[in-house]
């Protein structure tokens, strides 16, 4: 029986990654059922709504979908998209994979970053205050780490490690200034980690300490785990260090569904031009297949979409290339054999 998934297409070039994304799928032979709904401004001309009931119930049957950039609109009265779908499914685990497919300054960076996706400062706890006649003359945002989000994404990363013969957890935090909320994550890290020693090998680094590091001798790490701010910062500069937010899929897990993702945005001035470069789709749809217990078909799909880079003969031009999604998406399923 195929496995029903909801595809989001998205906006600006996210419909042309996606069926570039679904063709490949479907020539690997993997046993997928689409149900296809709308979201982003494709919600609102339909909907009015940017994230639509219907696309919710369609993800809470599915439990798992794949998603193209959405653009969320710009007003009063319409909610951040990626807030919604982790404030509704409880994505807690945001999974950001990057490793090097054509060495560049770096040879062998091979890292996940695994961030915490539903608390910290994006939480969105945050206000004005008056002073005086000015009702905005300061603003105040609340950072909120709690024991069960801590407790959860570090033991979400352990167990990431264990499951995928990863040797080595890194937590990032800033525990030595912000001792409560860090402090928080820090101690829990911890006493996690005490639970997986002589199993899975783990350090402690401060957030600034990290980012130097990462520039400079980004090999030496394996699994991040951090706090929500910090994680985001840092999973734009991983994948930087391997090429690029074109090649830079992202999972987001909790217990009851789950959502894989092209980070990067709509790129809205090359949309209907058949020239973006769907890797990060085509990415997240192998972790995709390997949360669907499918690994064997996500890494062939992941060896043909890496040998065609690295031959370097049918590139987008992002990749340095001339050639258009349709044509890279044609020599992807050729090398698949």
């Amino acid at each position: 029986m195929p496995t029903p998934v909801t595809l989001i297409p998205g906006d600006g070039i996210g419909p042309s990654i996606a069926e570039a994304t679904v063709r490949i799928l479907a020539a690997a032979g993997a046993e997928i059922e689409w149900d296809r709904q709308v979201a982003g401004m494709a919600g609102v001309a339909r909907w009015n709504d940017p994230i639509p009931e219907a696309t919710l119930d369609s993800i809470r049957r599915t439990r798992v979908a794949l998603k193209g950039p959405l653009e969320t609109p710009v007003g009063e009265g319409f909610r951040s998209i990626n807030v919604a779908l982790r404030k509704t499914f409880d994505l807690y685990a945001n999974v950001r994979p990057a490793y090097t497919i054509v060495p560049g300054r770096f040879a062998d960076i091979d890292i996940v970053l695994v961030r915490e996706n539903t608390e910290g400062l994006y939480i969105g706890v945050e206000h004005y205050v008056r002073i005086g006649d000015d009702p905005k003359a300061a603003a105040e945002s609340v950072a909120i780490i709690t024991r069960h989000g801590s407790e959860r994404i570090v033991r979400y990363a352990f167990e990431y490690a264990l499951a995928h013969g990863r040797k080595k957890v890194t937590l990032v935090h800033k525990a030595n200034i912000l001792k409560f909320s860090q402090g928080l994550f820090l101690d829990v890290g911890r006493m996690v980690a005490r639970e997986f020693e002589g199993r899975v090998q783990f350090e402690e680094r401060i957030i600034d300490a990290m980012a130097m590091h990462l520039v400079m001798r980004p090999e030496q790490f394996d699994v991040v785990v951090t706090t929500n701010l910090f994680g985001d910062i840092l999973s734009d500069e991983v994948s930087g260090l391997v090429g690029g937010m074109g090649l830079a899929p992202g999972a987001n897990i909790g217990a009851n569904a789950a959502i894989f993702e092209a980070v990067h945005g709509t790129a809205p001035d090359i949309a209907g031009k058949n020239v973006a470069n769907p890797g990060a789709l085509v990415l997240a749809a192998c972790m995709m297949l390997e949360h669907l217990g499918d690994g064997t078909r996500a890494q062939r799909i992941r060896h043909a979409f890496e040998g065609t880079i690295r031959a370097g003969t049918v590139l987008t031009r992002d990749l340095g290339g001339t050639a258009g999604t349709d044509e890279f998406t044609d020599a992807v399923i050729a090398a698949l054999g």
